[in-house]
């Protein structure tokens, strides 16, 4: 079984379900609300633990409540905490707005997110005896890179989601060998809308791309080989939330067993497609039987 580390966010989610999402100065009623343990790492790393693999958190939560239901949500999907540091203030939050037809805005609070900003030996230890390592962008642009270079010089592969998307400095770009972002991400981070024109783009900087489409399914592209789009299972979404780091988590598991990228891209899929049809983030992601099942 091949590690996995994390290295990212760990919050706890807010989530409003509502009929429509607000306007700017508008007012709606919503119909529920619920706190689920979310973050884009934590996220990553319970979808990975549940999909199979030997999984270790890096990150920080805050002393407050919510830290220790964190800490506990990652525990009890296998995911090992040794390198989840407690510290003094609140937890990262995130607040969730999520309509009728399943699609939703966040607003993202750092919280003891924020204070990640270098890696220690053990931390760096760990990145060095992964096989894989998973990196979002809801920690410190330096803890990032920093890890991302750790890992390169062990030969580790790293995969990064490009989320919350901003500017990607090129010590980060030179280490990273899978970007995932989804089809807005890509577009914000080359200028073009379309998928295909934003991959070879992105391929100048990186080896390996893959945007996520949604409900039209992927399209992978790597260097010197021509663009393959993967469609996704035809589902009805009740939540997105959780969704695309359903797919990267599942998607390394595969990836870490030696699957070849098309049946990791289907295993991932089905993963998430598994995920869109319950509420939640991380409480709604599958198993490994699931993923076998469906």
């Amino acid at each position: 079984m091949t590690a996995i580390a994390v290295l990212g966010s760990t919050n706890m989610d807010l989530v409003a379900y509502v009929p429509r999402a607000p306007g700017r100065g508008e007012t709606v009623t919503g119909r529920e609300f619920r706190t689920v343990p979310g973050g884009k790492g934590a996220n990553q790393a319970v979808a990975a633990a549940r999909a199979g693999g030997d999984v270790v958190m890096i990150g920080a939560v805050g002393t407050d409540e919510y830290g220790s239901a964190l800490r506990t949500n990652l525990e009890h999907a296998g995911v090992d905490t040794d390198l989840l540091h407690t510290v003094a203030g609140p937890s990262g939050t995130a607040h969730i707005v999520v309509d009728d037809e399943g699609s939703n805005t966040i607003v993202v609070i750092p919280g003891a997110n924020g204070t990640v900003t270098t890696l220690g030996p053990g931390e760096k230890a760990a990145v060095a005896a992964a096989g894989l390592l998973l990196l979002q962008l809801e920690l410190p642009m330096a803890a990032v890179t920093e890890a991302a270079r750790t890992a390169r010089a062990h030969g580790v592969r790293t995969i990064l989601t490009p989320s919350p998307v901003q500017l990607l400095p090129s010590g980060l770009l030179d280490a990273v060998d899978l970007l995932i972002p989804n089809e807005h991400e890509a577009a914000a981070l080359t200028g073009y809308d379309d998928p295909h024109a934003a991959s070879q783009i992105l391929l100048r900087q990186v080896p390996e791309v893959l945007i996520t489409l949604g409900r039209r399914g992927c399209l992978y592209a790597a260097r010197d080989t021509e663009p393959v789009l993967f469609a996704a299972p035809e589902v009805l979404a009740v939540d997105t939330t959780g969704a695309g780091d359903t797919f990267v988590g599942a998607l390394a598991v595969a990836l870490g067993e030696g699957r070849s990228v098309a049946e990791a891209v289907a295993w991932a899929s089905s993963a998430a497609a598994l995920c869109v049809q319950k509420p939640g983030a991380s409480t709604s992601m599958p198993y490994r039987s699931e993923i076998d099942a469906a």
